[in-house]
């Protein structure tokens, strides 16, 4: 067998990429492109690593070989999924025969395949008759056979060519004919060949052994689908291989027609997902993506006829997905969620609940349909289901296998009735997360760092997944609606969704503010006079350089004229948002600055919001809230202005008419930022308060459900740990919304790490909304943030301060844009202008430089407006 070695030093062409991971394996001397491979669903991934400890996380990530050093094996790994390497230094310092022995007595015993590095010369030595009348490689080829790896076959000999000599295609026959698999570097494999290069489809056939048993020379191929289903048998040679492996396709020799691309006329075109040769080297396989009405031309799937169980039952499936008939059963199942969750979890458990062999088949029938509407209809094939299986069954680190604890206690229940357990602490990866109930421990998950693999910790760095598609399907009709009808679809909607019915939409300033409280007053006044001094210190000074003389460029700052400012609202009072998007709009100095929040139940704006804007000078409210709101500002109404730029915070249909608009090039509109559920990724360590942590931890659990907590919690003790635990829940119990905290806190976690090293290496790759470092000389370690969007130092700085008072800005990004994005500041509402100004010695001075670089790039225009100046100098 051919496999082709990718380093991570090679740069490839895509099309030869795409050939070579249509071969049975690859090997990768880089762990990242490895993991690349497997996520892009290349047929096997082999990789040289390190340390047994790398391999155990790879594998479990999907690779399907790790490549080791024999000194590096960890006996909890299958021997299946391991290669042990003897390098061409092992064969220097003890010798062929000592290499080839020791191979056969402890790799062929350990591993389930051997790698040897050999030189032509040795591998010539190694395919010669020895002492005993056999080939040294034959030897070994013949103890691995003996070796079987239970369903996986013999332990299998890969040679890998080193020195100055390159692989020939004799060299690859004579291996093949050894029995063993060769190592190829992919710069020497090419679909055109250059001096020095193997033509890819020879190359394959040479080291795959494969030899025609046939007169004529074809080699029978064997075509199946994703499923490894036969749909025929036909024929190929080196040239169809070769043009097989260059378009990616099924290509195949026709006995009578020469060259044949399958479907090419018909349209049946079949995609090409892997070829391979059966275990006589006299057989290839194609595993192909069967397009059109199938593989026959008698248009049936298969030339044995059509297909049955569960691929049948894939393929009907998901024509009726697209067929069904309006208001027949089918079509409700694929159009209503909830009935076919309803079948799902009733065909679930009447297969649970089914004793006799007949029973059982006949209800995983039934759930098995189901389950295929349910995959249909989300996309999912069951190539996609089997490739999960496939990646399931690699893994080398199992979870216990325990029932989720709903389900359990479910069951338990209804045997005999419990009492509510404390919720479990739940892998990574599942879903089995609860809101806790009601005299349970409101805790978060806890995991250590050490035991993470990378797939797991990447995990835990991401946020959930937003279905973006349906959000915009539900935004874009009102953002359409806004657009063609103003004023009376904003009044409209406003009366679906806030249920508040209004005879006009905006209030301009002056603002008649009721009365407030002195205490509300003077708390506002006194944000208002921080976030201001903080915001103001932020304007910088216009810059002005001479880059040569002669020629002055400068650089000046223009507030964005009109701007729009979203403060969620309704019932809840924000006052605190208007301030964040107010103060530094009017800072900036914009002209034109437009509040838009929900009015409350009589039609009327929160007062203490009515205030802030009055502040602000905020020009015009908008009485709206929602994506309609979002529209009228961004393409204006009859009586609400349109505007540059919309800022502020919002849930998922505020920030998907957000970013509608801003890529409506008829809008003309920019946004501040994509947002997300509020996040808080809390940093603590010996020297923490608990209390305190616990305070931090719940002040962004109470947002919403969706709200993403975090503690890194930096070598502590169980102790320690469960201290900040129990002041959780003994707060979290005293919350007015206790019932959100129940649902947000278990789905949050805790990640035990080693060190403050550990810990930032951690945030940055999370690049939290707000990042709270309570622990000891927490200062030391601000320079140390990368990614985040506002950063709380020290014990004494709690969360809630930025988001009221201290002065900087609580608009921040989530959802890990912080690694590209800033929250709100004063620059949020300007612009920069660049400006040059070139006196006629500063023309003459830059004139030869502009001229030449115009006539490389062939604008003979941009060259004529400089020397049509120099010539009246």
């Amino acid at each position: 067998m051919l496999v082709p070695k990718i380093t991570s030093a090679l740069t490839l062409d895509p099309s030869l990429l795409q050939a070579l991971s249509l071969l049975p394996a690859t090997l990768y001397t880089d762990e990242q492109q490895a993991v690349a491979s497997i996520e892009s669903g290349y047929a096997s991934a082999w990789a040289d690593i390190a340390s047994a400890a790398q391999a155990k996380d790879l594998l479990n990530s999907g690779l399907s070989v790790a490549v080791l050093a024999p000194t590096q094996l960890d006996a909890g790994i299958d021997a299946s999924r391991i290669a042990f390497r003897y390098s061409a230094a092992d064969v220097a310092a003890r010798g062929l025969e000592s290499i080839v022995k020791c191979a056969i007595t402890e790799g062929v015993q350990r591993a389930g395949a051997v790698v040897l590095e050999l030189t032509a010369d040795q591998i010539t030595e190694a395919t010669l008759l020895a002492d005993g009348g056999k080939l040294l490689l034959v030897q070994l080829v013949n103890a691995a056979a003996a070796k079987l790896l239970g369903t996986d076959g013999p332990v299998r000999v890969l040679v890998e060519l080193v020195g100055d000599s390159s692989w020939s295609i004799d060299l690859l026959s004579r291996l093949a004919g050894a029995g063993a698999d060769a190592v190829v570097s992919a710069d020497q494999l090419a679909l055109d060949p250059q001096e020095g290069q193997l033509a890819l489809g020879e190359a394959f056939i040479a080291a795959s052994g494969l030899v025609s048993d046939r007169a004529d020379g074809l080699f029978t191929t064997v075509v199946v689908d994703e499923q490894r289903v036969c749909l025929g048998v036909v024929y190929s040679n080196a040239t169809s291989v070769a043009a097989a492996l260059e378009a990616a396709q099924g290509v195949y020799w026709s006995r009578k027609r020469g060259l044949w691309h399958k479907g090419a006329t018909s349209g049946a075109t079949q995609t090409l997902l892997s070829v391979a040769v059966d275990c006589d080297s006299d057989v290839l396989s194609f595993r192909v993506r069967q397009n059109g009405t199938g593989f026959c031309h008698h248009n049936t799937r298969t030339c044995f006829g059509p297909v049955a169980g569960i691929s049948q039952l894939a393929q009907v499936v998901a024509e009726r997905r697209d067929n069904a008939p309006e208001g027949s059963y089918t079509r409700r199942l694929f159009g209503d969620e909830q009935l076919l969750r309803a079948k799902l979890l009733e065909e679930a458990t009447e297969l649970a609940d089914a004793s006799s062999k007949s029973d059982v088949a006949f209800e995983a029938a039934d759930l098995l349909y189901f389950v295929m509407v349910k995959c249909a209809a989300h996309g999912v094939t069951l190539a996609d289901v089997e490739r999960s299986l496939d990646l399931k069954h690699r893994k080398v680190v199992r979870r216990p296998g325990n029932a989720k604890p709903q389900f359990a206690a479910a069951v338990a229940s209804a045997a005999k009735p419990e009492a509510p357990s404390a919720i479990a602490r739940t892998s990574i990866l599942s879903a089995d997360i609860r809101p806790a109930q009601a005299g349970e421990q409101i805790r978060m998950r806890v995991y250590a760092d050490s035991e993470l693999t990378t797939v797991e910790r990447d995990a835990l760095q991401q946020r959930p997944i937003i279905d973006s598609e349906e959000i915009m399907r539900r935004v874009r009709p009102i953002v359409d609606a806004v657009r063609a009808n103003g004023d009376a679809a904003v009044l409209e909607f406003t009366a679906k969704f806030d249920r508040v019915k209004l005879d006009h939409t905006v209030i301009r300033a002056p603002f008649e503010v009721p009365a407030l409280s002195d205490a509300v007053r003077a708390a506002i006044d006194q944000a208002y006079s921080n976030v201001h001094a903080f915001h103001t210190a932020q304007l910088g000074a216009d810059t002005c350089i001479e880059t040569m003389p002669g020629v002055k460029c400068s650089r000046f700052s223009r507030a964005i004229e009109r701007v729009g400012l979203y403060v969620p609202g309704g019932t809840a009072v924000l006052p605190s948002s208007a301030l964040m998007l107010g103060v530094p709009a009017q800072v900036a100095g914009c002209r034109e600055i437009v509040l838009a929040t929900p009015p409350r139940s009589d039609g009327s704006i929160v007062p203490e919001v009515l205030y802030v804007a009055h502040k602000v000078g905020a020009t015009a409210i908008v009485k709206a809230g929602g994506a309609q709101a979002i529209a009228a500002m961004a393409y204006g109404t009859e009586t609400v202005p349109k505007v540059d730029k919309i800022c502020g915070p919002g849930n998922q249909y505020v920030t998907a008419a957000k970013m509608l608009a801003q890529n409506d090039t008829a809008a003309m509109v920019a946004i501040d930022m994509p947002a997300g559920p509020s996040e808080v990724l809390v940093v603590a360590d010996a020297t923490s308060i608990p209390a305190y942590v616990a305070s931090d931890l719940l002040s962004q659990a109470e947002h919403g459900p969706d709200s993403q907590v975090v503690l890194l919690a930096v070598d502590l003790t169980d102790e320690q740990l469960a201290a900040i635990e129990a002041q959780v829940h003994e707060q979290a119990s005293r919350l007015p919304r206790v019932d959100i905290v129940r649902q947000s806190i278990p789905k949050s976690y805790c990640l035990r790490v080693a060190s403050m090293a550990d810990a930032m290496h951690f945030s940055n790759a999370y690049g939290p909304e707000h990042l709270i470092l309570q622990n000891d000389r927490a200062s030391d370690y601000v320079a140390d943030v990368i990614n985040a969007g506002s950063v709380f130092v020290g014990p004494y700085s709690p969360e809630s301060c930025g988001d009221y008072a201290s002065g900087t800005n609580h608009t921040l990004p989530t959802y890990g844009f912080s690694k590209m994005y800033s929250g709100v500041n004063t620059g949020t509402f300007l612009k920069h202008i660049t400006s040059q100004e070139l006196t006629r010695e500063g023309l003459a001075n830059i004139a030869q430089t502009v001229m030449t670089l115009a006539e490389v790039e062939e604008l003979e225009a941009h060259r004529n407006a400089v020397a049509i100046r120099l010539r009246d100098m």
